[in-house]
């Protein structure tokens, strides 16, 4: 079985997965499903821990590098997977994501998992990960264009004899 601590092993490095793994988490459920439901071949799925959701403490920083506080909860959901047969070794797939959502925890879980399997992770980056990154590079920088575009600059005028 391939776990995160030997998925280096496999030529695939902590940052790729870290990439991976907020790519998957920050895709919408409905694109997930179409794509595991156009994949070919799809291996047996065993869930090791069935999605389940929980509450985790966002912890923020003043200024990004000050004292720690305690922003609030979130809701998460996670799930870990074994995928095997069709010619891919036992691995194992981790996925957490934001809200109560299982089905998209389940099905980044088994994306995650076929990114550790050698022989699928090409297919993996060039059919999931890449465009899902793209699409969701396109929403943030519609986002930011139109944030940007109410965005007021203040300024003020000196006043003479005050």
């Amino acid at each position: 079985m391939v776990t995160a601590q030997e998925s280096a092993a496999y030529g695939l490095a902590p940052d790729e997965r870290r990439r991976a793994a907020r790519v998957l988490s920050g895709a919408t459920h409905a694109d997930l499903h179409k794509l595991w439901s156009n994949w070919a071949e799809q291996p047996e799925v065993t869930y090791l821990r069935a999605p389940e959701a929980g509450l985790v403490m966002v912890q923020g920083r003043i200024g990004g590098t000050g004292d720690r506080f305690n922003l609030g909860e979130a809701t998460v959901t996670r799930a870990t997977v074994l995928l095997s047969g069709t010619g891919i070794e036992d691995v194992i797939g981790t996925s957490y994501v934001l809200g109560s959502h299982p089905d998209h925890a389940g099905l980044a879980a088994i994306f995650d998992a076929l990114l550790l399997a050698p022989e699928q992770r090409a297919r993996v980056l060039a059919e999931v990960i890449e465009p899902l990154e793209d699409g969701q590079k396109e929403r943030d920088a519609s986002a930011q264009a139109d944030a940007r575009s109410t965005v007021v600059d203040f300024f003020t005028v000196a006043r003479e004899n005050e």
